[in-house]
């Protein structure tokens, strides 16, 4: 590691404990008590104490330890992970077109879970910190709700400016959040010790050798403590491999670990405790400082998760699973804090939605898990397509690793499907709805280019029959989304005006298969006859186009644009449904609406709109 890392290395360590770990590190909130209290009890017997203790330290050790941070990690996309860079990495390999087809479905699944995932999380974790007003007096309990929907008010309504500023305390007050946890948890264990045995994995076969129903119920509060395992990897492109895995391995996990072993001696010694264990750790005197604190760790949590759902909304945008949408770049040094105002809103209605329907922790723990188990069992899927395509492992090796991945897995995702009826429909319903319209938008302008490419003539053709055009100063723009033919824009203009500009400039915006892409590659130029250039700039998924920018570019081929001499034409599509075997109808209905209500494309690439002229083009599909 070169010096200037090193030095850095404290820094981006603190500012990942407070952004990547602040969903898993709420878990302890409600976990214990779900798995003891919630709507499937276990006994609180020392014998069951210490056996879901045991599945709560391995299922930590195997889920988030073992396999993303020691192997998922380690697949990453030029830095960037998650599901849809997964997804760009593998379809850069897969040569079978079926097999590239089922992968990009499954992981434009695990993205649309994600959203329902990112409904649940600040509604479960604010709900269950400001829960604990209940312990300071209950008469307060009424107030429970109002309290949590002027958080989540606030949460969303600060959105728009920028979590820059709100990101400098979050490191801090996580370190300090942990920290509690940490020692809450040594002072209970230090009553006592014997709790640590648990630590052996026997107990945990044990306790499923004897109660094997009463265990598979368990697994379905269980996989509240490992909730967020999954941010590990997501979050990787924005702090890196190294400082995340020092992170969880040096505090994070330590920290976890020590107050569920608390919260098992507290039960130990006292049963009754079960009613709410992670605040009855805490002496009488310090309830309201950990509410307090509780509450802000759950906003923080609730923050990585809303930031997320932005990150995934552009890069959904930019691979052309979603139509253009109002992107705001709420600082101008950092390129990865976004605000999407539509996603905002839409999580903002499902929030409120669920605290006001659900009423309370305890029933939104129903609800939770089944989006996670599901995102993990599509990751350990992906995973193993990696280690085969990129890897080159060998495939008796995958078959052994994957095979174990996708037993925990799957035991995991069946525990918690049984809560489908209590709740765990929402994620589902929010991640089908997500689905049908992540793959509704892809179908369709796949549809529009092939419609678009048959109306259009090829380039040769075009300029052989130019004649004697009449050309006028200046430059014109026409934007295509095919590098290949004549723009839409560019005939119909050439029909109802008669002229062309001088120089006339054919953009087409991509967008690569990688993160970023270097100011080197981004432009390509091609030069035809009579003035006209062919003009490619490339983007990678986590990019926004910015077109004027990649004009100035431009510079380095000798080509100069002033935009007060440019005019930039676009084609805005029309669509008219209709019943065809490709696209049924209320697809292609969906598809209209979703692109009559895109951002405008001048808007979305930044460029000026006294300068931009549209052209309608009417399209059946």
């Amino acid at each position: 590691m070169k010096s200037s890392s090193k030095a850095m290395l404290p820094g981006i360590t603190v500012a990942a404990i407070g952004v990547v770990f602040g969903d898993i590190g709420t878990s302890p909130l409600y976990a214990l008590k779900e798995i003891f209290n919630g709507h499937h009890p276990i006994p609180v017997t020392p014998e069951n104490i210490l056996g879901i203790l045991s599945m709560v330290f391995w299922s930590i050790v195997a889920l988030v330890s073992i396999k993303y941070v020691a192997i998922i990690m380690r697949a990453d996309n030029r830095g960037e992970g998650g599901s849809l860079a997964l997804l760009a990495l593998i379809t850069e390999r897969a040569k079978n077109p079926v097999l590239a087809r089922i992968i990009t479905l499954l992981a434009i699944f695990a993205a649309a879970l994600f959203y329902g995932d990112s409904m649940i999380t600040p509604a479960i974790s604010v709900l269950s910190a400001v829960e604990g007003i209940e312990l300071i007096a209950p008469g307060l309990k009424h107030y429970v709700i109002p309290i949590t929907l002027v958080i989540i008010t606030i949460l969303f309504a600060i959105q728009k400016r920028g979590t820059g500023t709100v990101g400098m305390f979050f490191g801090p007050i996580m370190i300090t959040w942990f920290g509690i946890l940490g020692v809450l948890g040594v002072l209970e264990i230090i009553h006592n010790p014997s709790v640590l045995m648990a630590l052996l994995p026997s107990y945990a076969f044990h306790f499923i050798q004897t109660h094997p129903a009463l265990a598979f119920l368990a697994l379905g509060s269980v996989v509240l403590a490992v909730t967020g395992g999954e941010a590990l990897y997501t979050d990787m492109g924005h702090f890196g491999r190294f400082p995340i895995r020092l992170a969880w391995f040096g505090f994070v996990m330590p920290a976890l670990v020590l107050n569920y072993f608390g919260q098992g001696a507290l039960l130990l010694a006292e049963p009754d405790a079960i009613a709410n264990p992670f605040f009855h750790l805490a002496p009488d005197w310090a309830l309201i400082p950990m509410v307090i604190l509780a509450t802000a760790a759950t906003v923080i949590a609730s923050q990585a998760v809303i930031s997320g759902a932005f990150s995934v909304a552009r890069q959904s945008i930019q691979m052309g699973l979603l139509p253009r949408m109002q992107i705001i770049h709420t600082s101008g040094q950092e390129q990865g804090q976004i605000y999407v105002p539509f996603t905002n809103w839409t999580l903002y209605l499902a929030v409120v939605a669920l605290v006001i329907g659900f009423k309370s922790s305890s029933n939104l723990a129903a609800a939770y898990g089944i989006a996670v188990t599901g995102t993990m069992l599509i990751d350990t899927i992906l995973i193993a397509f990696v280690m085969v395509l990129m890897w080159r492992w060998n495939k008796l090796l995958v078959a052994l690793i994957t095979g174990l991945m996708l037993s925990v897995d799957i035991a995991f995702f069946s525990a918690n499907a049984i809560k489908i009826p209590d709740g765990g429909w929402f994620p589902i319903a929010m991640g089908i709805i997500s689905f049908v319209v992540l793959t509704t938008w892809r179908r369709g302008r796949s549809l529009v280019s092939q419609e678009m490419a048959k109306q259009s003539i090829p380039m040769d053709a075009f300029l052989d029959s130019l004649g004697d055009v009449h050309r006028v100063q200046g430059t014109a723009v026409f934007m295509s989304s095919s590098k290949d033919g004549v723009p839409a824009a560019l005939l119909h203009n050439l029909k109802h005006n008669q002229v062309l500009h001088e120089r006339v400039i054919l953009l087409t915006i991509q967008t690569t298969d990688t993160p970023h892409v270097n100011d080197f590659e981004r432009i390509f130029l091609h030069k035809m006859d009579h003035g006209f250039k062919r003009l490619i700039v490339r983007y990678g998924f986590m990019e926004s186009p910015d077109v004027p920018g990649a004009l100035e570019q431009c510079k380095r081929f000798g080509e100069r644009f002033d935009l007060m001499e440019t005019t930039f034409y676009l084609s805005r599509e029309t669509i008219v449904p209709a019943l065809a075997k490709k696209f049924s109808l209320p697809r292609a209905r969906l598809f209209a609406v979703m692109s009559k209500n895109a951002t405008n494309a001048s808007e979305f690439f930044q460029i000026p709109t006294n300068r931009v002229v549209e052209l309608g083009t009417q399209l059946v599909i």
